[in-house]
């Protein structure tokens, strides 16, 4: 993990936003002087709090503050078993309840595999954030030890149901005892968490990094036809499966979801919801996902991607030519950087049909694009898209015609989807860029060490 300069996100920033950065930075090295700030979670790549680890630590980094990222050991039954409080903590159907055997696997790998390594680093004057149900079981062990503890939660749920209370329920005895508990939304907290130890700290993109830089029209083409998104010549990068059609024209339209393969992001119903769309022959639909070979601790993309070829197969033919399914290679996390960030700066429309989501941050991407977004009312994605204003809202997520008529609405008015485009930017660069999160983590951090 490098540094990245604080001075070059400063620029990108209102001059009363970059004089608040560079207060921030200037507080947090002199009250973090001699203390080392760990984050721990359970991947180095594939998802956004990986991705917002690099960049926020690259920041933290050049302000002069001590801080390290380590990610959890673990072995398939143990990530199928986060996997399922993830879906949990969503409150997805038939997900089984956690028992005492799931306890004991849990702990088994979080208090032998782990716990003796991190123990033999973190000192006693410095602070542990632990990120999502993966990393929950090292709380008490850790403050146990004298450490202060932060544990971040990505992910929640508005209306809490039966499911989510069971999730709860397992992981209670291990976040509760946290000194602080961070949720992107105050909704997603349980109700048996204090209220003073609750903090609401929305995520952030960086707007610098390879993902989210600018790139002129050529470079954006040169990098699709390069990775076989856009018809070109010459060896494509992004997996294509045998007997699926050729990739779109570069003068194509393109409406495009990026996102896991998971089942909460709905990827198969964009499929359906574009068929039931009365779109133009000349308009495409790609959802784009990473190479599931490359992302370990989320089991299920396997079957999702499945799922998805066979929605695509049973499409009319004159559908099938215009629906494309990729996976993103994950084995160099810069090129698949530059691949999302050329598609989505491509599209023509960016979709987020989830069913649930923590809160989304490739809406946040697609948005400081300015590209006109269209996506469900759930979760996170609600505080970042105001209907009518910077994007279109779908309150139903599996209404397919609701989810076709917004899509057809942007189609034939491009003028007014440029201005969703246009003021989208400008709602992420007020409130979902690093510097409004370092300061809020900034002032957190302060308050746990006293």
């Amino acid at each position: 993990m490098s540094p990245r300069p604080l001075q070059a996100l400063a620029g990108v920033l209102t001059t009363e936003q970059a004089d608040g950065l560079r207060a921030v930075a200037a507080r947090s090295a002199a009250s973090l002087s001699g203390r080392t700030v760990w984050n721990v979670n359970s991947t180095a790549t594939g998802g956004g709090v990986a991705e917002m680890l690099r960049s926020l630590l690259g920041y933290v980094l050049d302000a002069g503050v001590r801080t390290r990222w380590l990610v959890l050991a673990g072995d398939p039954p143990f990530f199928a078993l986060t996997k399922r409080l993830h879906n949990a903590i969503h409150g997805a159907d038939h997900v089984p309840a956690p028992n005492d055997s799931d306890r004991a696997l849990y702990e088994q790998v979080l208090l032998r595999r782990n716990l003796p390594a991190l123990l033999d680093v973190v000192g006693p004057r410095d602070v542990v954030i632990l990120h999502d149900p993966q990393a929950a079981g090292l709380v008490v062990p850790l403050r146990a030890a004298g450490i202060p503890v932060i544990w971040r939660c990505h992910i929640g749920r508005d209306r809490p149901n039966a499911t989510t209370q069971e999730a709860w329920d397992f992981l209670r005895p291990y976040v509760e005892p946290a000194d602080a508990v961070i949720f992107s939304r105050r909704q997603y907290a349980p109700t048996w968490l204090p209220p003073d130890r609750v903090r609401v700290i929305p995520p952030s993109i960086d707007p610098l990094s390879e993902k989210n830089r600018p790139i002129d029209p050529a470079e954006r083409l040169r990098i699709l036809v390069g990775a076989g998104l856009l018809t070109g010549d010459g060896p494509a990068a992004v997996e294509v499966a045998p007997g699926s059609t050729p990739p779109p024209p570069a003068e194509a339209r393109l409406m495009v979801q990026v996102s896991r393969w998971d089942r909460l992001k709905d990827m198969p119903g964009v499929i359906l919801g574009f068929a039931a769309a009365a779109v133009p022959d000349d308009v495409h639909l790609m959802l784009v996902g990473p190479d599931v070979s490359g992302v370990v601790d989320d089991p299920e993309g396997t079957d999702v991607l499945a799922q998805c070829w066979a929605t695509w197969q049973r499409l009319p033919s004159r559908l099938r030519d215009r629906v494309h399914l990729a996976s993103v290679p994950m084995a160099d996390t810069e090129q698949n950087a530059r691949i999302v960030n050329a598609v989505q700066r491509h599209a023509s429309i960016v979709a987020q049909k989830s069913l649930a989501e923590g809160f989304g941050l490739t809406v946040a991407e697609a948005m400081w694009k300015s590209r006109p977004v269209v996506a469900t009312a759930v979760g996170g994605i609600q505080d970042q898209i105001h209907d009518g204003a910077d994007g279109l809202l779908i309150t139903e997520p599996r209404d397919l015609h609701a989810f076709g008529d917004a899509v057809g609405r942007l189609l034939a008015d491009p003028p007014f989807a440029g201005r969703l485009g246009d003021a989208a930017h400008r709602t992420v660069r007020a409130r979902f860029l690093g510097d409004r999160h370092l300061a809020q983590y900034a002032e957190l951090l302060e308050s746990v060490l006293g």
